[in-house]
C-alpha cells in the first residue's frame, strides 16, 4: 500500500528559511533508513506557494480561475512530501512518527498521512499479488 506523508507549510517553509544542519542530517538519515527498509518511493520538497499556480472552478462555472501565488498559509498547503510503500497503515504511521521535524523553530508543524488510491489494486489477478510478494521477498535477501 502506498502512503503519502505530507509536511504542511508554515511561515518558515513559505519564506524558504532553511532548517539547521542537524535537521538536514536527521532528514538524510531518515530517508536512508526508509530506502534501506525498501519502502521509499520518493521524497521531495516543494517550492513555496509564491512559485505556484492555483486553478479553481467555482460552483456551477465551467471556466476556471487561474491564480498565481503566493497563497495564504492554510491546512491544505503542502511544503514537502514523502511517498512510501508499506504493508499496513500502522507501518506507515510508524514511519511518519519517525520523520524529523525542526525543533529549533517556534513554528508549528504538521504531517498528514494519506493512503493513495490504487484503482488497479482491485482489478489485478490475485496470483499476481502472490508472485509480486515472492519476488519482493527474494530481492530483500
Amino acid at each position: 500500500m502506498r502512503y503519502m506523508l505530507m509536511v504542511k507549510a508554515n511561515g518558515y517553509t513559505e519564506a524558504r528559511v532553511k532548517p539547521s544542519e542537524e535537521h538536514n542530517a536527521a532528514m538524510l538519515a531518515y530517508q536512508h533508513s526508509l530506502a534501506e527498509a525498501g519502502v521509499l518511493l520518493a521524497a521531495e520538497e516543494l517550492r513555496p506557494s509564491s512559485a505556484g499556480i492555483r486553478i479553481t472552478y467555482a460552483k456551477g462555472s465551467e471556466k476556471p480561475e487561474v491564480l498565481a501565488g503566493p497563497f495564504p498559509i492554510d491546512p491544505a498547503l503542502v511544503a514537502e512530501f514523502t511517498l512510501i510503500n508499506v504493508d499496513t497503515e500502522e507501518e506507515a504511521l510508524d514511519w511518519a512518527m519517525r520523520m524529523p521535524i525542526p525543533a529549533e523553530r517556534g513554528a508549528s508543524y504538521a504531517i498528514e498521512l494519506r493512503r493513495l488510491e490504487d484503482k488497479k489494486e482491485n482489478s489485478r489477478d490475485p496470483k499476481l499479488f502472490t508472485l509480486e510478494a515472492e519476488l519482493k521477498d527474494y530481492l530483500r535477501l
